[in-house]
């Protein structure tokens, strides 16, 4: 455990990371062969043997303060802590449990009522209580978390449905508690005051009472202080109790406030005059005092036939108020049986993705795809051991990020496996046809990964909850989708030319060698795209709010599966009508193992839908497996942040393409882009699809997906221009496109195959998902094809410029041998 603890240890994580960079940079830069083998040699082994220790199998480690270094004690027990390495944790989505993001809102200032806006103290201060209220509901690992400069994310694993409604009314609880002494003469003035035949004393004010909970009582008013005489911030305990007159909280005040109400209870008649305990600005006792000369101690009981629950629960809130009231603006909860079927749903179609990627690449390429395989399966095994090296946090869209990852890997593999093709069919002999081709593929990787990598990295800087898994797993995956194939499956050709093992390559050629006139074609295909764009933004704006789902218009959602007795989704919307909700959608969703029945509802109606529901059918026998709550505003922020991600994305790969091209290339790519996301969110709406947070992700995706395509022709054209190939800039072009077409189908075809199984299987986030992408993978195709080399060709000539002599005096970058 020791040797565990050792490498393991974050110092130890940091010397693996700086260890690899080093051995990856004297990698690159290496021009000898045999020195190129050995350090190709120890960076796969050094990265799979990491991997491995931090995969499989998971063991038990001592638990550390990530500050200070020390061990963590358990108090309860007096041992070391001890914690599980080599696991990734996993996501509320997937363990189950409920994420609730709450708004911390400006406080009063009780003298003048002016509202004082959110300080860094107030969201410290929340955070603190919220932590300390959630410890004392006994939930094992709740995460607390700042998120933003107004909010406080909280994520509580195992949380039971049942206990949904006490742990809002904890999270939201205020509990702002102070004593307040009642007017003497309160019941003659407060009549003349609502009448106006007495004005009110601006040192008073008045506060509702109700003595009495039953919802018929009469609710009293009371004249009291305006400024409170002792405020709660003085409570040094505060614990529930019960005796013969029922349950009671004792409170303990510190020697101050105790002093003070000691002051306070002496200056009072007994059994005439009268003080207020205010709990949120309303008056929940008032009574007299019973003893003479002052209630010494610094303690008092409060008293109002509270039930154990409400007595515990306003004990923990007075002990730990909350300075400022709070809202929770957004609420997501998972089962764990919900969860469960989730990560079954995405092994399943990882699984099957992936076999059938590797049996077209097996079929395709023979040998080559072997290797290629090789390394996608080290590629795979350094994804997961990097999440688990960092603890990062699998959700249901990380495992998305992670398959399609793993679909796009094989596109690096395929550029320098079609430029093998070619440089062997120009009579190069094999050892210097594959040196050739994995240097002249690498200009066209690199790129491409580098604007997808633009794209994971603001998509994580503004996305919020589970798709920063989404982020961070394609990120992972793009940095060792690189590093595979540019050092792995060369590590492997190395040695197997230095065994004199590999003496022939042979692929299959399905597409062959193309001579079709695309540029030609242009006018009528961006014509049918202009055509096509406008007819589905106007049948966008047509739908107008149906476009979006709960996460931007706000809303509440809920999952049900029928343990029992399917029930009909137009029986459900007949149950709906009789509870007369506007805007409800009822519909069935099925994953790879379960079929979940889906209610879309306006906001705060999920638990009355859910109640309703079981009653009328308790045949069918309904679990509750995932409730979600976001309100309109939280809505119009995730619009807002959403347009901005996309606006930033478009900009990030723009600027890219401009430094490494031209300032033509990154206008087409730009045009290109914003037709493949329009006509994707245009068929995506078209087909009754609901927009929603992953939505986000999964065009952005589409985004970095169509700027590598396009970037792939950018790369070949300016590499003829560049070589002075023969003929004009149309027919360098058209040569381009064509020389790379067999390249855009492989690629397409194998990310359209783990998609296929994402659709089919993953369930009904990943469905969706998968959809989008889907889209997007084919009108990308068509856009790098149609789209972006026409407009480079468009631009490049205004106003008589020449794109041949701008390629030609822009410094070429330099080729770093692969």
């Amino acid at each position: 455990m020791k040797f565990l603890d050792f490498l393991t240890h974050p110092y130890a994580t940091f010397a693996y990371g700086i260890l690899l960079l080093l051995l990856c940079l004297a990698y690159l830069i290496t021009d000898g062969e045999r020195a190129k083998r050995i350090l190709g040699t120890v960076l796969t082994v050094l990265a799979v043997t990491i991997g491995l220790v931090y995969v499989y199998p998971p063991f038990d480690v001592t638990a550390k303060d990530s500050a200070t270094g020390k061990e963590i004690v358990d108090p309860a027990t007096g041992r070391v802590k001890i914690e599980k390495k080599g696991r990734i944790p996993l996501g509320i989505d997937l363990k189950g449990g409920t994420t609730f993001l709450i708004r911390i809102q400006p406080s009063e200032d009780p003298v003048t009522g002016e509202k004082r806006a959110v300080t860094g103290e107030s969201l410290d201060q929340a955070v603190e209580v919220i932590r300390s209220r959630v410890d004392k509901m006994g939930t094992g690992e709740p995460v607390i978390t700042p998120s933003g400069g107004d909010r406080v994310l909280v994520q509580i694993p195992g949380l039971a449905p049942e206990q949904l409604a006490d742990t809002r009314k904890q999270l939201q609880e205020v509990a702002k508690l102070d004593f307040r002494m009642v007017h003497p003469e309160s019941s003659t003035l407060l009549p003349a005051i609502e009448a106006k035949q007495r004005i009110l004393d601006p040192a008073w004010t008045v506060l509702s009472f109700k003595a009495d909970k039953n919802p018929e009582a009469t609710e009293r008013k009371l004249l009291v202080h305006r400024v409170p005489d002792i405020t709660g911030d003085h409570i040094k305990e505060a614990h529930a109790g019960y005796d013969l007159e029922g349950w009671f909280i004792s409170i303990q005040f510190d020697k101050q406030a105790g002093n003070k109400f000691f002051e306070l209870t002496r200056a009072m008649r007994v059994n005439q005059d009268r003080f207020a305990i205010v709990l949120d600005n309303k008056i929940i006792s008032a009574p007299t005092t019973q003893v003479h000369g002052g209630i010494a101690g610094g303690s008092c009981r409060i008293t109002g036939k509270f039930t154990e629950q409400e007595a515990r629960g306003l004990a923990s809130s007075l002990l730990n108020p909350l300075q400022n009231p709070v809202e929770i603006a957004e609420e997501r909860s998972a089962s764990a049986s919900l969860g469960a079927d989730s990560i079954s749903s995405g092994i399943w179609s990882g699984v099957v993705g992936l076999l059938l990627i590797w049996i077209a690449v097996l079929y395709y390429y023979r040998l080559a795809g072997l290797v290629a395989l090789i390394a996608l399966a080290i590629e795979g095994l350094l994804l997961f051991s990097i999440l688990a090296m960092f603890g990062a946090v699998l959700t249901l869209p990380g495992i998305a990020g992670t398959v399609l990852t793993l679909g796009m890997a094989i596109d690096a593999n395929v550029l320098i496996y079609e430029r093998l093709r070619e440089e062997i069919a120009a009579g190069k002999s094999l050892k210097a046809a594959l040196d050739a081709s994995y240097s002249k593929a690498f200009s066209a990787i690199f790129d491409s990964h580098v604007t997808t990598l633009v794209t994971a990295a603001i998509l994580y800087w503004q996305a919020t909850g589970p798709v920063k898994g989404f982020a961070v797993t394609l990120t992972i995956g793009i940095v060792a989708s690189m590093f595979t194939a540019l050092v792995i499956t060369r590590n492997l050709f190395l040695w197997m030319f230095h065994f004199n093992i590999l003496k022939k390559i042979t692929m299959a050629d399905l597409i062959g060698k193309t001579n079709v006139n695309f540029l030609g074609q242009r006018r009528i295909a961006i014509g049918a795209s202009v055509v096509l764009v406008v007819v589905l933004s106007v049948l966008f704006g047509m739908r107008g709010a149906s476009n979006f789902g709960v996460d931007f218009r706000g809303g509440d959602r809920l999952v049900l599966e029928a343990q029992g007795t399917k029930v009909s989704d137009s029986k459900v919307r007949e149950a709906l009508n009789e509870l007369q909700l506007a805007d409800s959608v009822v519909q069935t969703e099925k994953s790879a193992t379960a079929e979940f029945l889906t209610i879309r509802s306006p906001i705060d109606t999920s638990q009355k839908v859910d109640d309703h529901l079981k009653a009328k059918f308790p045949e069918a026998k309904f679990r509750t497996e995932a409730t979600e709550k976001v309100g309109s505003a939280v809505g119009n922020e995730l619009i807002r942040s959403s347009l901005i991600a996309l606006g930033l994305g478009l900009l990030g790969i723009m600027l890219y393409v401009a430094v490494q091209f031209e300032v033509s290339f990154a206008i087409s790519a730009l045009v290109a882009v914003i037709h493949d996301v329009a006509i994707t969110i245009g068929i995506f709406s078209l087909t009754g699809h609901e927009i929603s947070l992953i939505f986000v992700g999964a065009v952005l995706t589409v985004a970095g997906y169509s700027v590598s395509d396009s970037i792939v022709v950018f790369d070949r054209i300016r590499e003829g221009i560049r070589n002075g190939e023969s003929g004009s800039i149309t027919e360098i072009m058209n040569r381009s496109i064509n020389d790379t077409l067999s390249r855009t189908i492989l690629t397409g075809g194998t990310t359209l195959l783990a998609l296929a199984a994402l659709y089919f299987l993953g369930g009904p986030v990943l469905n969706d998902f998968a959809f989008t992408i889907f889209i997007g993978v084919v009108v990308g195709t068509f856009s790098s094809i149609y789209i972006a080399a026409p407009i480079v060709l468009w631009w490049s000539g205004r106003g008589g410029r020449n794109l041949r002599s701008e390629v030609k005096q822009k410094s070429e970058k330099p080729v770093i041998p692969a």
